[in-house]
């Protein structure tokens, strides 16, 4: 029988910063960043799934969150794949962040999407020369940034505007663009460097294009080819930068349910291949995110930043940071906690639930939306929360796996007991009532915890993160936080 001791020690609580499917296998970047980089910012605003932009058709609450479960459960598998493999893929990718970065920034907009229907955040960017627009999933377990494609299209209906989408998605037409540059197959690049993203082993000519066959934890797959191209972002005050040499995928083909509203994915992970890395080799080395309550209108939304973003700015007097650990597994971000607290009391939790080089481990995940603990961390959170909630009465609601709702007419969040993730350094993230009693329907309430297996890894989901402000900055290796509405400044 295994028996665990009873022992605080940091562990390991690894990053997933936006929503979506991860990739299998992922190329784990060790970036050195320059000490030189552009002052402004990039931002792209991020819109959740569940938002009538990418959704169209209204759900209601209780529809959305257990379509938001059943997500979630796909995206529990993917993360145990991932995590498995991070490991042995590890690859020495420094080099390059050491050219000369810009001064400005990027920010993109994040767009909650709580009229969708799945817990993932969206981006729109601008691809080639002439640009076309995309709405990319945004994912941090992802490496690739990939959009459905066409190239060498010799048809009149090519470029019609009904041609323009393919089972409702946008089309790159690549042929249109002049910045497009394919990546061949004889390349050392296409045999070795981009083995881990998928590539092919096939090269009929030393000039036919390096194929992928991207594949995804829940059978979906995306097969076109890799190429360079030009991806044009907005700096501020309405001033437009071009990032060249772009590692894409245009996606000839693609199966499975993942992705279903957008046109591809932005691949954020911490490789040497991913948008991430490349936005940060120009803009310092920096990028934060706040996401918006999942619940919140269509027309409120919020920034993905490259750069120094002037969220922060406003915020800094408040701003907490901890030690960013990089390059421990795969693509993933890490940082050390001790434990968690409820009402000011450290949980009793065997050590061994946190340590991420045994059999468990956390990794906090904007692509899974609710939280997931394993056994021996999920009872004694749950029963600390519940002793609060007495006085209202359970409820069934079948929204899967979440095992305690109750009929919330009368409750009231001061009377909930607030819960704690205690960093090694001191530092403290406090996330929201409503961040952990979630509301599931006009007059029900639920406990956002989800029970998994030990041994296992458990995951803090989007939910739980909302309404804070995170910051990456990966030149310091810190991780900067602070309680935030989520609004532009």
């Amino acid at each position: 029988m295994y028996k665990m001791k009873w022992r605080p020690i940091p562990f390991l609580l690894f990053i997933f910063l936006l929503p979506i499917i991860h990739g299998l296998a992922s190329v784990c970047a060790a970036v050195v960043l320059p000490q030189e980089y552009n002052s402004d910012t990039v931002s792209l605003e991020l819109i959740h799934r569940h938002s009538p932009q990418v959704m169209g058709r209204p759900k209601t609450r209780l529809q959305r969150l257990r379509e938001l479960v059943h997500s979630d459960s796909l995206r529990q598998l993917m993360i145990l794949h991932k995590l498995r493999g991070g490991q042995i893929l590890r690859r020495k990718a420094r080099e390059v962040l050491n050219s000369r970065v810009s001064n400005d920034a990027i920010e993109v907009p994040i767009h909650p999407a709580a009229d969708y229907g799945i817990g993932q955040y969206f981006v729109t960017i601008r691809v080639g020369t002439p640009s076309q627009k995309f709405m990319l999933v945004a994912d941090t377990g992802s490496d690739l940034t990939w959009m459905s494609c066409k190239y060498h299209c010799k048809s009149r209906n090519c470029f019609n505007r009904k041609a323009r989408r393919i089972r409702h998605r946008r089309v790159f037409h690549a042929n249109l663009s002049s910045s497009f540059k394919t990546i061949p197959c004889l390349t050392d690049m296409c045999k070795i460097e981009l083995m881990n993203l998928f590539s092919l082993t096939s090269c009929p000519t030393p000039i036919t294009p390096c194929a992928y066959d991207y594949r995804y934890s829940d059978g979906s797959t995306a097969l076109g080819f890799f190429a360079n191209e030009t991806v044009t972002v907005g700096l501020r005050r309405g001033r437009k930068m071009r990032l060249h040499d772009v590692l894409i995928g245009c996606s000839e083909s693609f199966q499975g349910q993942s992705f279903q509203a957008a046109d591809g994915v932005m691949g954020l992970g911490y490789s040497k291949y991913s948008f991430a890395i490349k936005a940060a080799e120009k803009f310092g080395g920096k990028f934060s995110y706040c996401l918006v309550d999942h619940l919140s209108h269509k027309n409120v939304s919020n920034y993905l930043t490259f750069g120094s973003s002037r969220s922060k700015e406003a915020l800094s007097n408040n701003m907490t940071y901890t030690e960013l650990v990089l390059g421990m597994a795969s693509t993933l971000y890490a940082v050390n906690v001790m434990g968690i607290s409820i009402g000011g009391e450290m949980l009793r939790i065997p050590f061994e639930v946190w340590d991420v080089k045994g059999a468990g481990g956390t990794i906090l995940d904007s692509g899974s939306s609710l939280t997931f603990l394993t056994e021996p961390a999920y009872r004694p959170v749950m029963a600390a929360l519940r002793v609060s909630l007495l006085k209202f009465r359970k409820v069934e609601m079948e929204i899967g796996p979440l095992e305690y709702c109750f009929n919330s007419t009368g409750f009231e969040e001061n009377l909930v007991p607030r819960v704690a993730f205690h960093f090694g350094d001191g530092a403290k993230f406090e996330p929201p009532v409503k961040s952990y009693v979630i509301s599931a329907a006009d007059g029900v309430r639920c406990l956002g915890f989800v029970s998994i297996a030990w041994p296992g890894t458990s995951v803090i989901g989007n939910i739980m993160q909302q309404n804070h402000l995170w910051e990456f900055d990966l030149h310091r290796n810190k991780l900067g936080f602070a309680p935030s509405t989520c609004t532009r400044v």
